[in-house]
């Protein structure tokens, strides 16, 4: 049953994928023929490989989350090749990568193996970490890169699983002692204070990655999920209200020491102070943002492009390429893409919600936080809601370290959204 909704739901999905696809090379190359419809072709026989899948290794899984993805991705990959066919086709690699990946985890089924190798998972994720601070190579003034050759991978947002994972096993076996009242602070419930351990521990972690890795994005995304599994783990609000003070003084501390966010606070602030400077990004953001007016310019037909074929936008496939989405498919294509996220990310929080469970719960939820977290961060940046940050828009930026760790977290929502079908059918 739900894979037959499924299946109904990839039919407007495909007459999207395909029309934009056959709209943005026609107007690349100025004609249409068999060539403009390989790219649209390639994602639906892929999708629907990977639905066929699901059929055998999760019948029960979410019927909205696949074809959300599909149509997210598709839109990546339409804008990557408008700005940039060399890195569409790369893109497009690091998507069979990540879809081998996703089928892969489908295979194995049994998720909850991962809660018996937590603190294992953990000390990976925080050694790529290191790894990457210690070795890593600088592009942009952040230190989030691995190079191996021609190829660099970004193993933060592989960290970012491994940590979600360790934290939904830690906070449940631990969830009743973290939620023990035993003494108050200015009236607000605290737990034992060895039990603010972990708050601690990851607080002084995400300020570490923002010294160490010059890295705001990645630095407010740990920390933000931190906050949101271990809410969910004890209910208490205790936790939230005291990581938003830490936060506040981490962000005070880092203003003061850190040139590059104090610059970044200050384009924040006011990028028309230098807006062929520093500002500039912002500013052009905001221009092309604006240039789409209600229906957009068309697929292909924004001011994007120099007539050099370099972009507008520095950065325009990763960081700001909501930017061009706005431009050229308006109010109405931007409002829509952004509704997409927020079905994601309901269906996220509804797969936690329908876990009966502590540790399936508590990683839906993660993964769920951390997604949603990840798009207000670079969307709020982007519209000039939150300083900018320099983390990948998921399923739509261009970078093949992303979108596979994505796709990891999409297999994990549909097995978990799977058992908890059969739970029910159980009971």
């Amino acid at each position: 049953m739900q894979r037959n909704r499924e299946l109904v739901n990839f039919i407007p999905v495909v007459i999207l994928m395909v029309i934009g696809f056959i709209s943005v090379y026609a107007t690349r190359s100025s004609q249409i023929d068999a060539s403009s419809l390989s790219y649209g072709l390639l994602f639906v026989g892929l999708y629907l490989l990977m639905h066929v899948l699901l059929r055998f290794t999760a019948p029960d899984a979410d019927p909205y989350l696949l074809p959300i993805t599909a149509l997210l991705s598709a839109m990546g990959i339409m804008m990557i090749y408008r700005i940039n066919p060399d890195q569409a086709a790369a893109q497009t690699t690091w998507l069979l990568v990540g879809l081998g990946l996703f089928a892969g985890i489908l295979l194995l089924r049994d998720y909850r193996k991962l809660d018996d190798y937590i603190y294992l998972l953990g000390i990976l994720g925080v050694a790529a970490l290191v790894a990457t601070i210690v070795f890593g190579t600088e592009v942009n003034g952040a230190r989030l890169w691995l190079r191996f050759g021609d190829m660099q991978i970004q193993p933060g947002e592989f960290a970012k699983i491994l940590v979600t994972i360790f934290l939904a096993g830690y906070l449940n076996s631990h969830r009743e002692l973290l939620a023990t009242t035993t003494w108050h602070f200015f009236g607000i419930p605290m737990p034992a204070a060895k039990y603010l351990g972990p708050l601690v521990t990851m607080w002084g972690l995400s300020f570490a990655l923002l010294l160490l890795m010059n890295d705001l994005g990645t630095s407010m995304l740990f920390f933000g999920i931190f906050l949101a599994m271990t809410y969910v783990a004890t209910n208490r609000a205790t936790y939230p209200i005291i990581g938003g003070i830490l936060f506040l003084v981490g962000a005070v501390l880092a203003y003061s020491v850190k040139a590059t966010v104090h610059t970044r606070v200050d384009i924040w602030l006011n990028p028309w102070d230098d807006p062929m400077g520093k500002g500039y990004q912002i500013a052009q953001s905001l221009f092309a943002i604006g240039d789409g007016g209600l229906f957009g310019t068309g697929l292909g037909k924004g001011y994007l492009l120099l007539g050099s074929g370099e972009t507008i936008i520095p950065a325009l496939e990763t960081d700001f390429i909501f930017s061009a989405i706005a431009e050229e498919l308006g109010l109405v294509g931007a409002l829509a893409m952004i509704i997409l996220f927020l079905l994601f990310c309901y269906r996220g929080f509804k797969i936690a919600v329908d876990s009966d469970d502590g540790f399936s719960k508590l990683l839906a939820a993660g993964i769920a936080s951390g997604f949603a977290l990840q798009t207000f961060i670079i969307l709020g940046g982007v519209m000039k809601l939150i300083p900018l940050t320099g983390i990948t828009l998921p399923f739509v930026s261009y970078g093949g370290s992303s979108l596979v760790a994505n796709f990891v977290a999409l297999a994990l929502l549909l097995l978990i959204s799977n058992r908890n079908a059969a739970a029910r059918r159980a009971s």
